[in-house]
């Protein structure tokens, strides 16, 4: 189905939401990605075959673990 080069990942690899979009629809809040995958803006995805993907974003929690301490200087 893709005709790009390199050609993009195909639907059953693990990286196959980084192919090229190819009917953007970002008031109806999803995408149709090259490899036949339809993507919504909430992460979650509806793969050619019918299976369903889950939202998958961070959890905010974990990414603020993750983050530096900030040490704001006090007033003398």
């Amino acid at each position: 189905m893709c005709q790009h080069q390199p050609p993009c990942p195909t639907a059953d690899a693990v990286d196959r939401e980084a192919a090229h979009v190819v009917a953007p629809h970002p008031e109806q809040g999803w995408s149709l990605l090259c490899n036949g995958i339809v993507l919504f803006e909430d992460t979650g995805a509806l793969l050619p075959n019918g299976q369903s993907i889950p939202p998958h974003r961070p959890v905010l929690t974990q990414v603020a673990a993750r983050l530096p301490q900030l040490s704001w200087p006090t007033a003398a």
